[in-house]
């Protein structure tokens, strides 16, 4: 029943990470230190300051957002789990605004923004040049950026990215993650290296 077996392993990385559920993604999207290794490379490649306005997109449970805020930008999040919207409007005590919706249809207007944020998500989007072209549309096209940090592909099947839930991601050479930009239409791309198996996509309008 290979169906079956195929429906089980979506459900398992929906419930887990594609569109977090449940009391356990509660606890581990909430938690303080969630995806905190990525927190610093992602701040130092943004600079905010209290000038800009911060869209984080795929913002879990809003661990990230509560730590951006405390640059004194203004932020809004965006995730296609309810739950989660939910559980980052608890954790940012409504500072900022959540919305639910899909990174490839962000619901905002053109250059709404001056930054764009997107930490351990970039993985399972299903389109990545639509969703990083729905990054550029709302960002300011001089002082935009948007930074996305994802797993890198060596990392497939270790316990960063387990199987059989590395089966439902998307992983990308630093060149194809660099291509995927230019395509979306940002002018100035860089992919870094900041840990192992760690890419952090770097691109500007």
């Amino acid at each position: 029943m290979h169906w079956i077996r195929e429906w089980r392993i979506d459900r398992m990385t929906d419930r887990v990470a594609r569109k977090p559920h449940g009391r356990a993604a509660r606890e581990t999207y909430g938690a303080d230190d969630v995806h905190a290794f990525a927190w610093e490379p992602v701040l130092a490649a943004l600079q905010l300051t209290a000038a800009d306005a911060l869209l984080d997109v795929g913002c879990g449970g809003g661990v990230f957002l509560r730590r951006a805020l405390e640059t004194g930008c203004g932020a809004v999040g965006v995730d296609h789990s309810q739950e989660m919207v939910h559980l980052a409007r608890r954790t940012t005590e409504r500072r900022a605004p959540i919305v639910n919706a899909a990174a490839d249809h962000l619901p905002f207007g053109r250059e709404a923004f001056t930054a764009v944020s997107s930490i351990a998500a970039f993985f399972f989007f299903p389109d990545p040049v639509a969703a990083l072209a729905e990054f550029k549309r709302v960002l300011h096209p001089e002082r935009g950026r948007a930074v996305v940090y994802t797993t890198a592909p060596e990392l497939k099947g270790t316990p960063a990215a387990p199987y059989p839930l590395a089966t439902r991601g998307h992983f990308h050479e630093d060149d194809e993650l660099a291509a995927h930009a230019r395509a979306a239409g940002f002018r100035h791309v860089e992919v870094r290296r900041p840990d192992e198996g760690a890419q952090l996509l770097v691109a500007r309008p």
